[in-house]
């Protein structure tokens, strides 16, 4: 009996061994498959959160580019209607200081000019024009 004992504990020590033996390349390739799918799975991961930020950056983007568009140009504008009535002024200016120049002009000379003898009767014409409004305004 002795030898069925140690022949039967043989058996189950060599029947472990096998176990053991066919059981941990089994272990070893759950455990790589399970690296392995880690890595696929962090890859993929990455993958999706570069591309939601890159979305998010463009839109980001060309919503202050869009702002910024919409600054420049109500500045561009203001500045024009700022210039626009600068030079009306300037040209006010220009067009009294040449009016002015060709009365002092015309009075330089010894001789009387046309256009000294015209601007003379507009303004002549414009007092009487005056002076006929006042009346008109009496009489209503």
């Amino acid at each position: 009996m002795n030898t069925d004992i140690k022949t039967t504990t043989y058996n189950r020590q060599e029947q472990i061994k096998r176990r053991s033996r066919s059981t941990f390349p089994l272990f070893l390739a759950v455990w790589m498959i399970l690296i392995a799918s880690g890595v696929v799975g962090a890859i993929w991961y990455t993958g999706k959160m570069k591309t939601q930020m890159q979305t998010e950056i463009s839109r980001q983007t060309a919503k202050q580019i869009s702002a910024m568009q919409t600054d420049y140009q109500n500045r561009i504008k203001q500045l024009e209607t700022s210039f626009a009535g600068e030079i009306t002024k300037v040209q006010g200016k220009v067009d009294a200081l040449n009016q002015l120049l060709k009365f002092t002009k015309d009075n330089a000379n010894d001789k009387t000019d046309n256009s000294n003898q015209l601007y003379t009767q507009i303004n002549e014409v414009k007092k009487k024009l005056a002076e006929l409004q006042k009346s008109l305004d009496v009489l209503k």
